[in-house]
């Protein structure tokens, strides 16, 4: 799913008045506030006012009115998506509220994409990770179109460590997933948490995809930050998480569990294949959700920027269809 972050547009309007003169008296200063034009910004957060008047009487007032964006996609009783539905198909809740109003709806199978590639690099990851880079590099090389989407390569064991920044060149992020060189431990919470801190800074101004894709066994030992933090920073950051698992086991283990509760709370999937050939397939699974989503623009209901975590429902009114969103968002502080 998709949220954008209110702006604030500010009106200044200054009266002065001063008159001096030997003997006469002050004549008295008159000024009078206005009601400033309404400016609607996309953003995720809805309509707010301050008015302040500092020492210089400077008198500023700031509008902001919101607009909340999400993805998600809808699939049938088989798993498959289904691409052809409408607004009228949808019932759609905000804070447990139905929105104001729905300002648009459709289906964007070709937004922009802005993604991050997380690779475990640990020693846990030791007998697995040859294979793992040549699937990742090869996922890279299909589904970053140049000059329209981008993306980041990051390795993680102790500590993560950008191997590529953002770009749109396959070539230049498929070389920084060879760069990768595994050993340490796993610190998979603090990856999470600095990649949608400090890459997913900025909130984007357009509709776009954003996207991390996780490969890791989920057997966190060395993060600082807990695995509820890095869930936050990635709704705060309007990302979205898909997680491949690297155990072969054949157990659904508790880094497996951990993986399925990342990606849950953040409207993604987790993969958990069984075999090392079946991590291509998982690839092509993510790919092709990519590209099959729909995007909901509303305004909610009794909003109140508070800073606080709202939740989002979405369910489909035709029978055997599912939906999978994120689970909400934080709203914006005054």
């Amino acid at each position: 799913m998709k949220f954008l972050d209110g702006l604030g547009m500010k009106y200044m309007g200054r009266v002065a008045v001063f008159v001096a003169g030997v003997l006469l008296a002050t004549l008295p200063l008159c000024a009078q506030s206005y009601q400033a034009p309404l400016n609607t910004l996309i953003s995720n957060a809805s309509a707010s006012a301050v008015i302040s008047q500092p020492d210089d009487s400077l008198l500023t007032i700031t509008k902001r009115v919101d607009e909340v964006n999400v993805l998600f996609i809808a699939t049938d009783k088989h798993g498959k998506f289904v691409r052809n539905l409408n607004q009228n198909d949808f019932s759609i809740l905000d804070d447990h509220k139905p929105p104001e109003s729905i300002i648009s709806f459709r289906s964007d199978t070709d937004l922009p994409l802005e993604m991050g590639l997380l690779v475990d690099t640990s020693r846990s990851v030791h007998k697995r990770f040859g294979f793992e880079q040549d699937a990742a590099t090869g996922f890279l090389e299909h589904v970053i179109r140049p000059k329209f989407d981008k993306a980041f390569v990051m390795g993680f064991s102790n500590h993560a460590q950008v191997t590529q920044d953002f770009t749109d060149n396959p070539v230049l992020l498929s070389a920084g997933v060879l760069r990768m060189h595994d050993g340490g431990g796993t610190a998979l919470f603090d990856a999470i948490y600095h990649a949608c801190k400090d890459k997913f800074r900025d909130n984007p101004d357009h509709a776009v995809r954003r996207a991390l894709v996780i490969v890791s066994d989920g057997d966190d030992n060395q993060s600082e930050f807990s695995e509820a933090q890095a869930i936050e920073a990635a709704q705060r950051a309007q990302v979205t998480i898909y997680t491949i698992s690297t155990d072969d086991s054949g157990l659904i283990l508790r880094g497996d569990q951990v993986m399925e509760q990342i990606a849950e709370a953040t409207g993604g999937r987790a993969f958990l294949p069984f075999k090392m050939k079946d991590i291509t397939k998982s690839f092509s699974a993510i790919e092709d959700e990519l590209r099959s989503q729909y995007v909901v623009s509303y305004r909610p209901a009794d909003f109140n920027a508070d800073g606080l975590f709202r939740p989002i429902e979405i369910t489909a009114l035709k029978k055997d269809l599912q939906v999978r969103a994120r689970m909400g968002y934080y709203a914006p502080r005054p």
